[in-house]
């Protein structure tokens, strides 16, 4: 039997392969808005397609434009496009879009508001011409009151609402540890900062977030909207349901982040100091209570303005592909609401991706403008 001889062709096959694969992820980067893969200027990109059609004329006629030879050079061809358009983008920082100042859409402020138990570090977002309405923003678990924030700090203020990003106890800037009940009064105190400033104020929940935000409001805080985001009825974390959160990540919403960043910074935006804690994330999320948090506000008469029919104006919004908080426990979130809540189970959408998706911002910017804009 005769020794198999590698085609010869290969290496004259790849660099081509590679240079038409740069083509087309230049040209879809510049289709879809995603500065932060772009290699050239915008406006090349009609070049870039007309670029794009010659090299497959090309490669056709060359018979080199196999599948033997495209997909061997797909995955080196992203590495390197992703490489290049760091280098090339490496000053495009979405985060610095929520740097304290002011720019032509609003203007940004930061500040400690005073609660009971001390300062809490926030950001406020007042659009330019100024609002009469805002809204508390609490985030989740690790996370701090800027991560992957840029997304609804543009959504909302366009909406002419005013927002107000808050470290939770044990996160970011705050100098305290997380604790219950204590991290309850983070919402109590920058909903009465925000009342005594604005005519209607609502909350956003994320996560964690959500579950501080519902016990608030079960305890009496008087809001005009709550918007819980994949809040958990309880928490129970594996490797498994990590590890499909992480292959989650491969969602068109994440990718949507290099319209305003360069892949660098989209991935350093992730960080976070460690949370500082009397006690765990588990048990807070069950010492918090939110099924029991949601039942109270059915049961005990709204403790809330609500609108004209006396109902708080609730909104929940969970992933179907979520490993964190299961459809099944989204469902018994959705049972304890009380009635009139609005509820979304959105398809494809996972725990990380969630917050950040276009579908998401949609549905909080309708409900918190009709809810806070009457």
């Amino acid at each position: 039997m005769g020794m198999i001889k590698p085609d010869a062709r290969l290496p004259r096959r790849f660099g081509p392969a590679v240079f038409g694969w740069l083509c087309l992820f230049e040209l879809l980067a510049a289709l879809f808005g995603l500065r932060g893969l772009l290699l050239t200027h915008p406006q090349v990109w009609r070049a870039m397609g007309a670029l794009l059609v010659w090299h497959a004329r090309h490669l056709w006629r060359s018979g080199t434009a196999g599948l033997s030879a495209l997909l061997p050079a797909f995955l080196p061809a992203l590495l390197l496009h992703l490489l290049l358009a760091t280098l090339r983008n490496r000053q495009l920082d979405p985060r610095r879009r929520l740097l304290p100042g002011s720019y032509a859409d609003r203007e940004i402020t930061r500040l400690d508001i005073p609660t009971a138990n001390g300062p809490v570090p926030a950001l406020h977002i007042v659009p330019t011409g100024g609002t009469r309405a805002a809204v508390c923003v609490a985030h989740g678990s690790g996370c701090n009151k800027t991560f992957y924030a840029w997304e609804l700090v543009d959504a909302l203020p366009a909406r002419g609402l005013a927002l107000l990003l808050i470290d939770l106890d044990g996160h970011g800037e705050s100098c305290r540890p997380q604790a219950f009940p204590d991290i309850v009064q983070n919402i109590v105190g920058s909903v009465a900062w925000l009342r005594s400033r604005y005519e209607r104020v609502g909350v956003i929940g994320n996560s964690l977030g959500g579950c501080v935000a519902a016990r608030a409001v079960a305890d009496g805080t008087a809001v005009d909207a709550l918007v819980l985001l994949e809040a958990p009825p309880w928490l129970q974390l594996s490797r498994r349901q990590v590890a499909r959160e992480v292959m989650g990540l491969l969602q068109p919403a994440i990718v949507r982040l290099t319209r305003a960043g360069s892949p660098y910074w989209i991935a350093r935006a992730w960080e976070s100091p460690r949370i500082r804690a009397r006690i765990g994330t588990r048990e807070l999320i069950d010492a918090l209570d939110l099924l029991g948090s949601l039942r109270r506000i059915t049961a005990g008469g709204l403790p809330a303005t609500g609108d004209d029919t006396g109902r708080l104006p609730l909104l929940l919004v969970y992933g179907a592909w979520d490993a964190i908080v299961s459809p099944q426990q989204a469902a018994q979130v959705r049972q304890a609401a009380p009635p009139g809540a609005t509820f979304h189970l959105l398809r494809y959408a996972t725990h990380l991706s969630l917050p950040i998706d276009p579908r998401t911002l949609a549905l909080v910017g309708r409900r918190l403008e009709a809810a806070l804009r009457q």
